[in-house]
């Protein structure tokens, strides 16, 4: 294993990321905390509880996982793409470090940045309203889960893209809505049978769900399930990946 060259990726990534602190860490904590005050004092004083938690606190673990799941994306997909679009991703491709090497540095600094800024917004959330965590080994092992998927997705979308239009394509058409109706400000039970159903077909409700449980103990799926479908979109992920680094699909000139 080159860990000179996982080292290097790694920090030269997180070293890009902490450059703009603004866009990457202030910017999603204050439009977190705006749904913090919009949803959770403007809506939560209508609605007294769900499943026998303050509304304020119920959206709490879905909002984190929302800005987990968007800036795992966001930070992965632009890691990658950023030295195709330099011309620079050539120079990794031929430097002696092999291709598990390279996701692991790229994917393992996009995933740590989304960490670190799940925990900041967990920590604002901590300021609104009274919050439990009940498994916390689990409410950290969803985290990094979710972070090391999405960012393996990301780094997926990354290769794909040739244009900064694309970029944006797939997290802002599929991923964002799938977010929003995967019962980030809702539980699917609060639905009608049909439509809780439907919902069950959006991968995002086994996500928010299981992160929701370690903080409550209620959720919507099983838990077992909730982690289940999580290993399986990594394992997706991971294939996928496999699959680009054989065929050189995005990558050969």
């Amino acid at each position: 294993m080159n860990y000179y060259a996982i080292k290097a990726i790694y920090t030269f990534e997180m070293a890009r990321w902490w450059r703009t602190v603004t866009q990457s860490i202030i910017s999603p904590v204050v439009s977190t905390s705006l749904y913090f005050v919009v949803f959770g004092a403007a809506i939560g004083s209508r609605i007294e509880s769900v499943e026998g938690v303050s509304y304020a606190a119920f959206i709490v673990p879905g909002l984190i996982m929302l800005s987990l799941l968007q800036q795992s994306l966001s930070n992965a997909s632009f890691g990658i793409y950023f030295p195709k679009f330099a011309g620079t991703v050539y120079e990794i491709l031929t430097a002696p470090i092999s291709h598990v090497e390279t996701v692991i540095a790229f994917v393992g600094a996009a995933a740590t940045k989304s960490v670190i800024l799940a925990l900041i917004i967990l920590l604002t959330a901590s300021f609104f309203v009274d919050l439990q965590i009940q498994h916390p080994i689990w409410m950290v092992a969803f985290m990094v889960l979710t972070a090391v998927t999405f960012s393996l997705i990301g780094f997926i979308i990354g290769i794909w893209a040739d244009g900064f239009e694309k970029l944006q394509l797939i997290p802002l058409l599929i991923v964002t809505p799938l977010a929003f109706l995967g019962g980030t400000f809702y539980s699917i039970t609060m639905l009608p049978e049909t439509w809780q159903n439907i919902a069950l077909l959006n991968p995002v409700v086994y996500l928010v769900s299981g992160f929701r449980w370690s903080f409550y103990g209620v959720a919507d799926v099983d838990v077992g399930i909730s982690l289940g479908m999580t290993l399986v979109f990594m394992a997706i992920s991971l294939a996928i990946i496999t699959w680009i680094f054989r065929t050189g699909y995005k990558l050969r000139a």
